[in-house]
């Protein structure tokens, strides 16, 4: 933010400096000298170009960041209404997992990963049970081996610690806005958030109501405690 804050300050002191020196030289009677504002003006492109391309990246990110949360809670809704258990940033050590959905048919912990898309081409996303591909490429760092760490945090160090019980936690990749090609497997799912429902919905029940509870409980519990 200072630095922003620096950069228009400059700009507005370049208008102040601008008015100042054209005075100067009315008063003196003295003739142009655009060298000196053309070198003034390059320096001051130099510098603040940079920074107006910084602050509009930060702004097209924010925005792509903002509309792939609003396509993964339009799920989450859905889910929601059905009678599950849904929580938001449940934060680790130097992490956090996005989204934690609890239900009798399972505990799933689920990652969103938002990326700009290529103009040209068919742009996909790819998961060959072991891989996560952005067009044909491996992600780094990998998705697929972060959502199995959170999910194995969260079944270890959360539930297993506070209940006792070991609860199945099944990771979850969701790539708003992009076409994923699935190979999903029992271990973990990668998808696009509006396919969510639809998989938890072909999953028997393999959590009893009770302990659906102890682990809404449990978890809710540990948030409140870390927040």
């Amino acid at each position: 933010m200072k630095s922003e804050a620096l950069g228009w300050f400059v700009i507005a002191w370049f208008g102040v400096s601008v008015a100042i020196w054209e005075w100067w030289r009315w008063l003196q009677h003295a003739p142009p000298q655009p060298i000196y504002g053309t070198i003034t003006a390059s320096v001051l492109l130099a510098y603040c170009m940079p920074k107006v391309a910084r602050l509009r990246k930060r702004r097209r990110d924010y925005e792509l960041g903002r509309d792939g949360e609003r396509e993964v809670g339009q799920a989450l809704e859905e889910l929601r209404q059905q009678g599950y258990s849904v929580f938001h940033d449940v934060v680790g050590d130097n992490f956090n997992i996005d989204h934690v959905i609890v239900s009798q048919r399972g505990i799933f912990s689920i990652e969103t990963k938002t990326y700009r898309k290529p103009m040209r081409g068919n742009p996909k996303i790819t998961f060959n049970g072991q891989r996560v591909l952005k067009d044909g490429n491996p992600i780094d760092p990998s998705p697929a081996e972060q959502a199995k760490a959170n999910a194995a945090w969260l079944r270890c160090k959360v539930l297993h610690e506070s209940t006792g019980k070991w609860f199945p936690v099944k990771p979850v990749v969701v790539f708003p806005g992009w076409w994923v090609e699935e190979q999903n497997n029992r271990e973990m799912w990668v998808l696009n958030p509006d396919r969510l429902p639809s998989y938890i919905a072909k999953e028997p029940d393999i959590l009893s109501r009770e302990d659906t509870h102890l682990a809404a409980y449990h978890l809710s519990r540990f948030i409140r405690s870390i927040g």
